[in-house]
């Protein structure tokens, strides 16, 4: 198995295309998505796949404003 092109990191990838998106969401995914979750009054589901927190981060970054570059 190859490395992926340095452009083709797995943060730009979907993460439907990874392949650990069904292993459970890591320590530092649940860490960021429970203080995005807080933040945005939304509830924290600890049974996200690694590919669903992702997204789940994304949505609320963006409802929170984190994440984004001025």
């Amino acid at each position: 198995k190859s490395a992926p092109e340095p452009e083709q990191t797995n943060r730009e990838k979907d993460p439907d295309e990874w392949v650990t998106r069904d292993e459970t969401m890591t320590g530092a995914q649940a860490s960021y998505l429970k203080t995005l979750c807080e933040e945005a009054g939304e509830a924290f589901d600890d049974t996200l796949t690694k590919a669903e927190a992702s997204k789940r981060i994304d949505e609320l970054q963006a409802m929170t404003g984190r994440g984004i570059d001025h």
